[in-house]
């Protein structure tokens, strides 16, 4: 695969799809093709360099594709990821998922295949992989700088977790969609004087609940970092409604929320991905039926009904809004700046409202959450509304 000696960047998507990630391939393949690189966009995210069959030619077209700048402006102004994406983990390939040519190799129940993927970014040429993902793909970013993979990493998840940066692709479209969404739906509600629940991403961490509800999208939040009790959400809820003129009230609910009592979060089903995590989905259903069923106590024994609203892939689809524009724009020309100087094991990042690089094994150095004490009052389901000199433009979001 040398037939050219013009040094070669990868770039590849992983875990779930946001707006923001073609314009960050685009930025990244533009400034490397002016700058006398070429460009391989892998398919699949990590699936692509784990299947990929180096003596099979023609299987190199299914999962590698070479980049141009006639392609990427194509697809920068739309939403998803053009190179396709997966939640593959190539330090934990269940036999199943092995693909035929690496059966006869591998024969454990889960199968490290990194020698695998070593030999096939060799194979392809690649100088320096760019990998854009969340903590889990990112984390095997960290895996392969430690193989001694030269590897500068993007942070991309609507839940804006990942540590180091106050933030990542895909968070700024969640919120805009989430804050509409929850607008639109008042009408609904309003008209038949309801509780209106709407469950929204957010496995471990809050900020995509708690910081529509700081801009006024609902009355009360729940989040993951602390567990609720449902009584007291139905007595604020009450209370909310009994204020508004036109009786109803609002609630935004993390999906990795959990009554006080829950040993775990609600799930879709037992299966596991090779994260180890399990689909969530269900929670605000849950806290609707309850809601619905305790509402008599808090309402003088009248019952509210309520409308349930599972926003879910709305707020990931789509094309990118102007800061889910911007921001891949800048981190797809830090990383080239990082390529240029000859940098490795880098995470790009914002912190304190400006472009920076962090080293990339803050990823899997520890969980970035809400600060519960200082952005959130649990005695009230809500933000809190205080201290915001300096904060960064996303208020809670920074972790340093």
């Amino acid at each position: 695969m040398n037939e050219t000696r013009r040094p070669t960047i990868g770039i590849l998507t992983g875990g779930g799809d946001v707006p923001g990630l073609n314009p960050a391939i685009r930025a990244i393949t533009i400034r490397a093709l002016r700058e006398g690189y070429r460009v391989l966009g892998i398919r699949r995210g990590w699936a692509g360099l784990v299947e990929l069959d180096r003596d099979d030619l023609e299987d190199r077209e299914r999962h590698v594709i070479e980049l141009t700048e006639e392609l990427v402006n194509k697809v920068a102004r739309t939403g998803g990821t053009f190179l396709h994406t997966s939640r593959t983990r190539p330090s934990h390939v269940p036999r199943e998922n092995l693909p035929e040519s690496l059966r006869d190799r591998y024969g454990e129940e889960l199968n490290d295949v990194t020698p695998e993927v070593l030999e096939n970014l060799q194979w392809l040429g690649v100088d320096t992989l760019i990998p854009i993902g969340g903590d889990d793909t990112l984390s095997y970013g960290v895996r392969l700088h430690e193989e001694g993979v030269r590897v500068i990493a993007i942070p991309k998840t609507m839940d804006n977790d990942v540590p180091g940066t106050d933030y990542c692709i895909g968070f700024s479209t969640c919120v805009t969609r989430t804050i509409e969404m929850t607008h639109a739906l008042r009408t609904s509600a309003g008209s038949h004087e309801r509780f209106l629940v709407i469950e929204v991403f957010g496995r471990y961490a809050g900020f995509t609940a708690l910081l529509p509800a700081m801009a006024g999208a609902s009355h009360r939040c729940v989040i993951p970092e602390h567990t609720f009790d449902i009584g007291l959400l139905c007595e604020l809820l009450s209370e909310d409604r009994r204020r508004n003129p036109s009786r109803y009230s609002v609630v935004l609910v993390s999906e990795g929320a959990r009554f006080e009592g829950m040993e775990e979060m609600v799930f879709e089903s037992q299966e596991t991905d090779m994260f180890g995590h399990r689909k969530l989905g269900g929670v605000g259903d849950l806290v609707a039926r309850t809601l619905k069923e305790i509402s008599p106590r808090y309402n003088s024994g009248r019952r509210v009904n309520v409308i349930s609203q599972r926003l879910g892939y709305l707020v990931r689809c789509g094309e990118p809004d102007a800061m889910d524009s911007i921001v891949p724009m800048a981190f797809g020309n830090l990383a080239m700046d990082l390529v240029l100087d000859g940098a490795s094991g880098r995470l790009v990042s914002i912190r304190n409202g400006r472009y920076d690089d962090v080293p990339i094994e803050v990823v899997t150095s520890r969980k970035k959450v809400v600060d519960v004490k200082k952005f959130y009052r649990p005695d009230r389901l809500r933000p809190r509304y205080e201290r915001f000199d300096g904060a960064p433009v996303f208020i809670m979001t920074s972790d340093y």
